[in-house]
């Protein structure tokens, strides 16, 4: 990645379970965070008004830590608009098409950036964490949902409207489990947290062995398709479900990935660890702050 961005971004991460906020330099440092629990069966305006009031807490702390943020770089789930102008995260209901960026970039007054949240990872794990170095990766998120974002030739792709990359809509499962982007067997309807408290009727991280293997191998099958597809020999893996189940979930990953990309240049794709854990979303977001404002990956 070259040349490296300048300045501090307010990090703005935005998941199904939580919002969290935080101040982020240019090295890829969190200086400050703050987070709370998302709203649950909440509107529009609640939704924001939560937000913004963390916001506000991060921003009235800039001076504790001698920094002021210069950008605002947002990751949150989608699908979303190319822009990020408007957005309909599925774990989300209360926004539907709703202006985001527009509406925080009003509060805040900074240059404002909006990313799905796994491209935002796909930034953070190349810029500091377990891609460094490799031109061409996934990163995933499995968790509440799944999501993923793709990094090709040393640039994040983004698609005709900036959702490439949804790997969670694969089919794992012909005919499976119904999902919430309106399909069926989808891997984020038979493998993300959501779906495994409902098909366990427990939390995810109360899952016993069967369910961990399950769930691995089910993520190591989409993986295959993508390295198969797109001619790549790592996968990064974040989130609160893969981390959370650890090793097991891993080797099942990557015993079915074994099994499943046997052509000459997907043979020995890895799936691994996402390296910046629970800081991935925050300093995801502030790549994404960087990439549109500073500069970060390669530029489409």
């Amino acid at each position: 990645m070259s040349p490296s961005p300048s300045g501090v971004a307010l990090a703005v991460d935005i998941g199904g379970t939580k919002f969290e906020v935080g101040l982020v330099s240019s090295a890829g440092e969190i200086l400050l965070r703050r987070r709370c629990p998302t709203p649950q069966d909440a509107g529009a305006d609640l939704l924001l008004d939560t937000l913004t009031r963390l916001i506000d807490e991060v921003l009235d702390a800039q001076a504790q830590v001698g920094v002021t943020a210069t950008v605002c770089g947002v990751g949150s789930g989608g699908p979303m608009s190319r822009a990020g102008d408007s957005l309909s995260p599925i774990n989300i209901p209360g926004w539907r098409d709703f202006p985001l960026r527009s509406r925080l970039a009003a509060h805040t007054g900074l240059p404002t950036a909006i990313d799905n949240d796994a491209k935002a990872l796909a930034l953070a794990e190349g810029w500091v964490g377990a891609a460094v170095g490799v031109s061409d990766y996934m990163a995933m998120v499995v968790s509440t949902g799944v999501g993923g974002g793709i990094v090709l030739d040393g640039r994040l792709l983004d698609g005709a409207d900036g959702n490439a990359g949804h790997v969670g809509h694969i089919c794992v499962i012909p005919d499976g489990r119904p999902c919430g982007c309106g399909a069926q067997g989808c891997l984020e309807a038979e493998a993300s947290g959501t779906a495994i408290a409902a098909i366990t009727g427990a939390p995810a991280a109360d899952a016993g062995p069967a369910v961990v293997e399950r769930t691995g191998m089910l993520v190591g099958r989409a993986v295959a398709s993508v390295a198969n597809l797109l001619d790549l020999r790592l996968v990064v893996v974040a989130g609160s479900v893969a981390l959370g189940f650890g090793a097991p979930f891993f080797e099942a990953a990557q015993a079915e990935l074994d099994l499943r990309s046997r052509l000459t240049f997907s043979i020995g794709a890895r799936v691994i660890p996402a390296r910046l854990g629970a800081d991935g979303p925050l300093i995801g977001a502030a790549a994404v702050g960087f990439r549109s404002f500073g500069s970060l990956l390669s530029q489409p």
